[in-house]
């Protein structure tokens, strides 16, 4: 690994890249978000927007988090700009942002590299925004942690599945999946759709297609291991753009799931 951090690449077009602007965004959304049962999941579907569009559904799960007991995060996000067959780690021990820098679970990372499925890639994390606008979130909701991201590419379900039980660990470790939902569709066939697609999620039935969530390969994976896990699954929130930022003609659907994996659930 060359040592070294990435930049925030999306600062100032998904969120603010004034620090104090930023930190102000996001504590005034996870305030407005009022959680009623922190600290139980285990894993969390959050959206990959510009924080006017999908931040405050992103805070919805996000507050639900227990600062004291999360130390390592898993963060996987569907690639956007650069073909991945598999999964791909960063070329780094750092991620940055406005709000400081995180450091990078670089035993983790060491310890699944031997999966075929798993490989390096800097220019996939380059610009890579799916990763990146989860991190001020995480900044401002945990304390000390570390993170493990992947940039999830041509993958199946198993695959995914695989890495994930590699890096599941216990309850220090929260497994993070950033997707979107069904995109540029109108209102209604995107309420529509995004419906579907949520009781697909809640019942764990797989495969979800891309057209129903940008990440739906990362998705996929945590669906499959969170039934073998016998987990359960709870819809926080569903809505699109039109909802957040007025416009209902092409929007873009954007949920939060969480899932439990022992009686602390939230029915």
């Amino acid at each position: 690994m060359q040592p070294g951090f990435r930049p925030a690449a999306v600062a100032g077009m998904f969120y603010p890249v004034e620090p104090t602007e930023l930190q102000s965004m996001v504590d005034g959304m996870l305030s407005a978000a009022a959680p009623s049962s922190p600290g139980t999941a285990k894993a969390l579907i959050v959206p990959h927007a510009g924080y006017i569009y999908s931040g405050p559904t992103a805070a919805i799960a996000y507050a639900t988090l227990n600062r004291k007991r999360i130390h390592r995060v898993v963060l996987l996000g569907p690639v956007h700009r650069v073909p991945v067959r598999g999964l791909a780690l960063p070329e780094a021990d750092a991620f940055a942002t406005p709000l400081g820098t995180i450091p990078l679970d670089t035993a983790g990372m060491q310890a699944i590299e031997y999966l075929p499925q798993v490989s390096r890639n800097a220019p996939a994390h380059a610009l890579e925004h799916s990763l990146e606008v989860q991190l001020p979130f995480l900044q401002r909701c945990l304390d000390d942690f570390t993170l493990l991201p992947l940039a999830v590419g041509d993958a199946t379900p198993e695959e995914v599945a695989e890495v994930l039980a590699a890096t599941w660990n216990g309850e220090e470790t929260l497994i993070l999946i950033s997707s979107d939902l069904s995109h540029f569709h109108p209102y209604a066939e995107a309420q529509r759709i995004d419906a579907g697609t949520a009781d697909a999620i809640r019942h764990f039935r797989i495969p979800i297609q891309h057209g129903q969530a940008c990440g739906a390969t990362p998705v996929n994976g945590l669906l499959l291991m969170a039934a073998r896990e016998g987990m359960t699954c709870r819809q926080l929130d569903v809505c699109n753009s039109g909802d957040t930022a007025g416009d209902k003609n092409r929007v873009v659907g954007y949920g939060a799931f969480a899932f439990y994996e022992d009686d602390r659930r939230v029915a």
